[in-house]
């Protein structure tokens, strides 16, 4: 099982790739697109598509996990996000993907133990649990790998292996 958690975003977008293999996991791949702000929408949301396509191909992903959204303060930012959410629905179609949706309430409580912690005990975890990723990385990545790991832990098909 290879899954990729995102955590979309139209400045910076995180991810993160785990190997589940013999009862061991790998983190694969991590890290964060940055689209570039002067561009068209329509331009950032093709570099979307082709930079999560190749990641997909190049990991030969099975799944794929994503928080779900919450509207915030600006609904634009919110529409914005969903042409995101579509597109990666759209890829999980096109590559035959299981796809995992999860509140933040329950990425939280997956990674933490604790549905109501803040975004600097999730990092802390996650700095935890993979201590060779650098300090310095973007929230958006630990936010994208706490929920790779949500996807990772909670996966049907996993849960079917512990059986």
């Amino acid at each position: 099982m290879v899954i990729i958690g995102i955590d979309p975003g139209f400045s910076f977008t995180g991810y993160g790739v785990l190997k589940k293999e013999n009862n061991k996991t790998f983190l694969l791949d991590y890290g964060y697109l940055s689209l570039p702000q002067k561009k068209h929408l329509s331009e950032r949301v093709g570099l979307f598509y082709g930079f999560f396509q190749e990641k997909i191909i190049r990991h030969s992903i099975s799944e794929l996990a994503l928080e779900t959204s919450f509207l915030g303060k600006n609904a634009q930012n919110f529409l914005k996000l969903g042409y995101l959410r579509g597109i990666l629905y759209l890829l999980a179609d096109q590559h035959k993907l299981a796809l995992h949706e999860f509140s933040p309430r329950e990425v939280k409580q997956a990674v933490t133990g604790f549905g109501g912690a803040q975004k600097d005990q999730v990092a802390r975890v996650i700095m935890q649990l993979f201590p060779k990723l650098p300090a310095q990385k973007k929230a958006d990545v630990t936010d994208a790998l706490a929920v790779t790991l949500c996807g990772l832990w909670r996966s049907k098909s996993v849960s079917q292996f512990l059986k």
